[in-house]
């Protein structure tokens, strides 16, 4: 089992950036593919990024490739989600969550989800 605990979120401005942090407990921690997914008010939780066990490789939603980037540190057990460029549309509560397989897209595949932490973009 690993617990997530998510932060960093806040309000910015369009253009701006975002630094995710994501807090992982649990020994097996490296042993887990990792994925950021958000939520908006009424929608269904989607996909953002996901990045492998040892780090290496890493996956994208289309709407935020080449302006999100996720990295993880399998020493500190954290797993990082910088989103630069941000727009209106990304406003949204961010979750992370731990998943068996990779590069794993929908919330179904995903075992264990933090907190979530708030990202409002203004106009």
């Amino acid at each position: 089992q690993v617990q997530l605990v998510e932060s960093g979120g806040g309000l910015v401005q369009a253009g701006g950036s975002l630094r995710l942090s994501c807090a992982a407990s649990g020994r097996t921690f490296s042993n887990y593919a990792m994925g950021w997914f958000r939520q908006a008010p009424g929608n269904e939780r989607v996909f953002v990024a996901a990045i492998k066990w040892g780090g290496g490789n890493a996956y994208y939603a289309d709407s935020v490739k080449g302006r999100f980037t996720i990295s993880r540190d399998n020493a500190e057990n954290m797993v990082y989600l910088q989103l630069n460029s941000l727009k209106p549309e990304d406003t949204a509560v961010y979750y992370c969550g731990s998943a068996r397989s990779y590069p794993a897209t929908t919330p179904y595949d995903y075992g264990n989800w933090g907190q979530g932490t708030q990202v409002t973009v203004s106009s």
